[in-house]
C-alpha cells in the first residue's frame, strides 16, 4: 500500500508529521484532543524521550504509550498520512511491538474489566446473584 506523505519544508525533504495528528489518524486514540491530553500528561514517549503533541515524527520512530492499568503499548511508525483512513488501513501505518501480557496480567485485566463501574450488569444496573458470586470467586473470597 502506498501512503501519502506530508513533506515538511523546514527539514530539507525529510518527511515529518505532528505526533498528535498521527496518533489520531492511526486510530491509536479516539480523537486528536485525547492524543494531546495523553502527550501533555507524559503518557507518550518517542524514541525514549517524553513527547509533546506538536513534536514531529518520521518513519521508523518508536512510540511508547502508557495505557490504562499501567499497560505499555509500543509501536514503530511505518507510514505517515494527513487524512483519516478506514481503521483497517490505519493499522498498516504502524507495527505493534508490544509484548504479550503474562497469564497473571491477562487475568488481572479480565478481573479489572469485570469490576469496573462501566460494566453494564443486568437490566437493573447492578450485578445479579450469579454475577456477585462470580465476582467473589474471582476476588478469592468465599462469603
Amino acid at each position: 500500500m502506498k501512503f501519502k506523505t506530508v513533506p515538511n519544508e523546514n527539514t530539507e525533504g525529510v518527511v515529518k508529521l505532528r505526533l498528535d495528528i498521527w496518533l489520531d489518524v492511526a486510530c491509536l486514540f479516539r480523537t486528536r484532543s485525547e492524543a494531546q491530553r495523553a502527550c501533555k500528561g507524559g503518557k507518550v514517549d518517542v524514541n525514549g524521550q517524553r513527547a509533546k503533541p506538536h513534536r514531529e515524527i518520521g518513519i521508523t520512530d518508536e512510540i511508547s504509550m502508557t495505557r490504562s492499568l499501567g499497560r505499555k503499548q509500543r509501536v514503530i511508525v511505518r507510514g505517515l498520512v494527513e487524512r483519516h483512513l478506514p481503521k483497517g488501513e490505519a493499522k498498516q501505518l504502524y507495527k505493534d511491538i508490544s509484548p504479550e501480557p503474562t497469564p497473571e496480567e491477562a487475568e488481572f485485566l479480565r478481573l479489572a474489566r469485570l469490576t469496573s463501574p462501566s460494566v453494564r450488569w443486568s437490566k437493573s444496573g447492578s450485578p445479579g446473584k450469579r454475577e456477585r458470586r462470580e465476582l467473589r470467586r474471582l476476588k478469592g473470597r468465599t462469603n
